[in-house]
């Protein structure tokens, strides 16, 4: 598939925003981590989907060298106001879906795709890490910031927004394709 049929299938999805990812833009950062290792989202070092678990930030560039192209996408929910923590989960939740179901759309043709999602993986209630190996590893996403990604320079440098302006709260994921 062309990039821009990636785009389609994307925005076919249901997703709000979707665009060419700006390879170059891939800036693998420890300051990103260290946001992580700081437990703003509380998941660092719980979760097999999270650093430490995903390894160094030169594991995730090797990781990623071999995909040539890929696509950024995006989920923009509304907010009653700014600590509207329903609506912050509705959207939250859409995106997941829509791209769990964009993943698996993209592996057809490209088995070998990288996704990378947004936060923490949420499909099981309680994470086996670190005692016994993750259940669903073929379905489990590392989000871009556990790959060291300041999601709103990579949106930005891929021509698209990261803030819709006041009331709206966006999600933002990637697939890299070789």
């Amino acid at each position: 598939m062309k990039t821009e049929e990636l785009i389609e299938l994307a925005l076919e999805v249901g997703f709000d925003h979707a665009g060419e990812l700006n390879m170059g833009a891939l800036d693998f950062r420890p300051e990103v981590r260290d946001m992580c290792s700081s437990g703003r989202c509380r998941a660092y070092g719980t979760r097999w989907s999270c650093p430490p678990a995903v390894g160094d930030l030169e594991r995730s560039r090797r990781r990623t060298e071999k995909y040539h192209r890929g696509i950024l996408v995006q989920t923009t929910g509304q907010m009653a106001h700014d600590f509207d923590s329903e609506g912050i989960l509705q959207a939250e939740k859409r995106h997941k879906e829509r791209f769990v179901t964009l993943v698996r759309q993209i592996r057809y043709g490209y088995p070998d795709c990288l996704p990378m999602g947004t936060g923490a993986c949420t499909l099981c209630r309680k994470c086996t890490y670190p005692d016994r190996p993750c259940r669903h590893p073929e379905e489990m996403f590392t989000s871009m910031e556990g790959y060291g990604l300041l999601v709103n320079d990579v949106a930005k440098a891929s021509g698209l927004r990261y803030d819709y302006g006041p009331g709206t709260i966006t999600y933002s994921a990637a697939v890299l394709i070789d």
